[in-house]
């Protein structure tokens, strides 16, 4: 039996006292998140938020095995943003989740409705010319089933409602959501509320394609109601890193009304992104008085291998820097790379570890500001 041939459904049961301690923790850094977030200028927030938006709209992308173009998501953040377009073109698939992204980010606070998960499926896969229906709830006959394993001997993991019941189950998502919105009649905490917005949508799954991402999404908007402000939180990116587990969770539990354990389990994963939010947050204004510091003291190799190190983000280059990733870097000579590297160790602007060929070079940040 699937949750939703329960006949209590969508009634979840769940232990809201074993959350408490979550939602207090969820606030407590939601305002440190929000503290660090106005320690960056005003000037650099922008680029901020399309550093953060990126990256979830790459991850929530590869979750689904989608690999997309980041400089290409990038782009079309800054168009949908209203910034100063840069030069890359920004493809269709990129185009859409970007835009999608935007959406949430910036329309968070309204009511939910059918229109706008049209609107949301509609940027989303507008560029999918193999689906029957695009910016509309499912209407085939076939079940609607996610399965894994050969043609012949499929596993069924979970199996949706069929479509006929779809629009009746979206009407009460949709009432659900708006009335356990923080201006509700029946608010609910923030973790408790995007955990069963996910669990239940995903559960309905109303669309032919997409229902992972735009799912996700609505967890972004409810917790960003909640705390008031759009959450920036790295929410995909962590779901990503853990996605067997993601998934494993979700089969669990679209087989039972009795969610406490998934509810932790999202609880967990939210905090931990709120963690990883902050650290890139940190990165990102340590990197801005790292170019402050050394301000026109690199060569043009020098600054190619700089910004390289910095797009591989607040972990850095897998095993440090090499002198050889230098040179493959630059296309340089040895002595060169050997000259290059020297120099940004006495500028402060690497530190070296180790001997001989088992050098390496890392990046220097003033990690206090």
């Amino acid at each position: 039996m699937w949750n939703w041939q329960n006949p209590d459904w969508p009634t979840f049961r769940y232990d809201a006292a074993r959350l408490e301690p979550y939602e207090q923790q969820f606030l407590l850094s939601s305002g440190e998140v929000l503290g660090a977030v106005h320690h960056v200028n005003r000037s650099d927030r922008d680029q901020l938020r399309i550093d953060l938006l990126s990256e979830e709209a790459m991850k929530t992308s590869a979750i689904e095995g989608e690999m997309l173009d980041r400089l290409s998501v990038q782009s079309s953040l800054r168009r949908h943003l209203g910034l100063a377009p840069d030069s890359y073109p920004s493809k269709p698939r990129e185009q859409g989740v970007s835009e999608m992204m935007v959406d949430v980010y910036s329309n968070y606070s309204g009511p939910l409705s059918h229109d706008i998960l049209f609107r949301w499926h509609d940027m989303l896969l507008s560029h999918d010319r193999h689906l029957e229906t695009i910016g509309a709830y499912r209407s085939h006959e076939d079940a609607m089933q996610i399965v894994s394993g050969r043609l012949d001997r499929p596993t069924v993991h979970f199996e949706a409602p069929p479509s006929h019941r779809v629009p009746a189950e979206m009407d009460q998502f949709v009432t659900w959501f708006n009335r356990t919105a923080p201006d509700g009649p029946e608010p609910l905490r923030a973790l408790i509320r995007a955990g069963l917005c996910h669990l239940y949508f995903e559960s309905i799954h109303p669309f032919e394609d997409g229902n992972g991402r735009l799912g996700r999404a609505l967890a972004e908007k409810s917790l960003a109601q909640n705390i008031g402000r759009p959450s920036l939180i790295a929410l995909a990116f962590t779901i990503e890193r853990e996605r067997k587990a993601y998934y494993d969770q979700l089969e669990r539990h679209q087989k039972t009304l009795d969610v406490t354990p998934w509810l932790v389990w999202f609880a967990e994963t939210v905090l931990r992104a709120q963690q990883v939010t902050l650290e890139r947050v940190g990165f990102f204004i340590a990197k801005t008085h790292f170019y402050d510091r050394h301000r026109d003291q690199f060569n043009a190799r020098q600054s190619k291998v700089i910004a390289r190190l910095f797009k591989a983000g607040p972990d850095g280059f897998k095993g440090g820097l090499s002198a050889e990733n230098y040179i493959s870097i630059t296309g340089t000579s040895r002595a060169t790379a050997t000259r290059d590297l020297q120099d940004l160790v006495e500028k402060g602007a690497l530190t070296r570890t180790g001997e001989l060929r088992y050098t390496r070079y890392w990046i220097k940040l003033d990690r206090e500001g």
